[in-house]
């Protein structure tokens, strides 16, 4: 029994042994890895390295934000100051324009025509009064007929209206006395042309007398007679003021001629009165071959000249009045409206017949300046069609260039200063010639126009072509200065605008409070109300405020950690 239980373990250990060896021989061997990266395909290897690499940079980086940043985390901000301190400014003042001719002259033909000559070419300098071409154009001939009929015919509607805008105030246009007057009342209408008296002038007689032929010569005009009045039983001195050798047979068979006399009235004498004159001719009395009536000297009615409103009328009848004594007034409203349409459309066709008078000219053109033929676009033959532009002379001799200064250093620019150009490399110096006080502003910020003159007579500057500008508005060599970004425009409760700077440390004497500013100040800085002057790109003049050495906020500077 105890050989077959020893044989049985010895069984079992060498089937356990036998198993061992067996595992053993199953079992991969180990492999270096070094055998594994050879045995790893080349894309996943290149994989790999790429990854390994960009830890190692990120690690690098953020070792070194780390560093600078002193390890702060993020959200945490560092105030950032600069300190008042003396040094130097410039001011300058540059940019780019476009170089234009100072004074230039378009021809244009606003007429068509047939181009006869061409007498100059594109490039040639000519002087005022050269010849520069000949055009045929009979339509520019009918313009000049037509505008000028039509300047006269408004010519005389103008005379005429301001004849009748004259009768608003109804006037007598002669001394003598009213008869038939019509009654007016304010605001009766009146029209034009309308009868409203009859004015005699009285202040004279006039009377006609017939004599026999046999006195034919002997009565002239000027010659003094007497005229004998029945009904004042007076005899009253006049004067012949013509002779007319008329033909009158009397029943008789005598011939007369007849003589117009003039009596001065001083008040008795009246239309119709019986007179007759007699006429003393070498110590003889000459007599008429009958009496005769008085009459006014003349005799008219008085017109309104205008329709409108009466305002007030002092017409009545038998009344003496004087020459230009105001009899009706009137409120021509119509009239005067009237009156203003015409003349606009007279200075309207003044301007029609300068216009077509210069197009006729033009024709027949000449250099109106001295300069250089530019844009020349005909040639002899040619049909051109209405407002066709010729020519364009240009007075190239001198350059001018428009520049935007801002109004930080507006103030600072003069005319007279020297400028400095360039146009593609070649330098020329100009100067200021006129300074603009009309603004623009663009995104906040107040632009003034100035022009910049510059002498070209040897044609080095292309006209019609951008150069560059340069001028210093203003400097100091010894002056207090700040970074522009330490200075903030702010407003105080009461509504005033400050330009203030935030100092550290206690409260300064002219520190300002309960300002408006649209930003977050650290605690410990005070508003100090500072005068700045000129500037540059970067810093600005502190001209009062503050002192050297003064420590003033510029911003906040958020940092992040890593």
């Amino acid at each position: 029994m105890a050989e077959v239980k020893e044989r049985e373990e010895l069984s079992q250990a060498q089937g356990t042994e036998t198993a061992a060896v067996q595992a053993a021989e199953s079992a991969p061997a180990k492999v270096p890895l070094k055998e594994k990266w050879k045995a790893m395909p080349r894309k996943k290897r290149r994989k790999i390295v790429r990854l390994v690499i960009l830890l190692l940079v990120l690690a690098v980086i953020g070792g070194i934000l780390y560093k600078v940043l002193g390890g702060k985390q993020e959200g945490e901000s560092e105030i950032i100051t600069d300190v008042v301190q003396y040094g130097s400014i410039t001011s300058i003042v540059d940019g780019s324009g476009l170089a234009k001719a100072k004074s230039s002259e378009t021809i244009t033909l606003t007429t068509a025509g047939t181009v006869l000559d061409v007498l100059v070419a594109e490039g040639d300098m000519v002087t005022a009064g050269t010849p520069l071409f000949t055009i045929d154009s009979p339509a520019a001939e009918t313009a000049v007929q037509k505008a000028r009929s039509n300047l006269e015919g408004y010519q005389k509607q103008l005379n005429q209206a301001e004849k009748d805008i004259a009768g608003l105030n109804l006037s007598a246009l002669y001394p003598g006395k009213l008869l038939e007057t019509v009654t007016l009342n304010p605001g009766d209408s009146i029209t034009k042309g309308q009868k409203v008296a009859v004015l005699a002038d009285d202040t004279r007689l006039r009377l006609t007398q017939y004599y026999s032929y046999a006195y034919a010569g002997e009565l002239y005009a000027g010659q003094t007679v007497d005229v004998s009045v029945p009904a004042l039983m007076s005899t009253i001195p006049g004067r012949i003021e013509a002779v007319h050798m008329v033909s009158r047979i009397t029943a008789e068979g005598s011939k007369l001629f007849s003589a117009e006399i003039i009596l001065e009235n001083e008040g008795a004498l009246t239309a119709e009165m019986a007179a007759s004159a007699t006429v003393n001719v070498g110590g003889e009395t000459v007599y008429p071959y009958e009496p005769g009536k008085l009459e006014y000297y003349r005799t008219g009615d008085l017109n309104s000249t205008v329709s409108g409103t009466v305002i007030s009328s002092g017409l009545v009848d038998y009344l003496q009045v004087s020459a230009g004594q105001v009899l009706v007034v009137i409120d021509g409203e119509e009239s005067e409206s009237e009156l203003f349409t015409i003349q606009q459309n007279l200075e309207t066709a003044r301007e029609e017949l300068e216009t077509a008078e210069k197009n006729l000219a033009n024709c027949k053109a000449v250099a109106p300046i001295d300069g250089m033929v530019i844009g020349l676009t005909v040639q002899p033959g040619a049909e051109i069609a209405a407002n066709t532009t010729i020519v364009t002379i240009s007075d190239t001799s001198t350059i001018t260039v428009s520049a935007n200064v801002d109004e930080r250093n507006i103030s600072y620019i003069k005319p007279g200063m020297m400028v400095d150009l360039n146009q593609w490399g070649n330098p020329a110096m100009g100067i200021v010639e006129t300074v603009s006080m009309s603004s623009t502003v663009n995104n906040g910020v107040a632009t003034y126009p100035v022009t910049i003159s510059a002498d070209n007579s040897e044609g080095t500057i292309q006209v019609n072509s951008y150069l560059d500008y340069s001028l210093t508005a203003s400097e100091n060599d010894n002056c207090l200065i700040l970074p522009l970004q330490c200075v903030r425009t702010v407003s105080t409760e009461e509504g005033e605008t400050l330009q203030v700077v935030y100092v550290s440390g206690s409260k300064p004497d002219n520190a300002v409070e309960n300002v408006m500013v649209d930003e977050q100040i650290p605690e410990g800085y005070w508003a100090v109300p500072v005068e700045i002057g000129i500037s540059d790109n970067y810093n600005v003049e502190i001209r009062s405020g503050v002192e050297e050495g003064t420590e003033v906020f510029t911003q906040m500077q958020s940092m992040y950690g890593w």
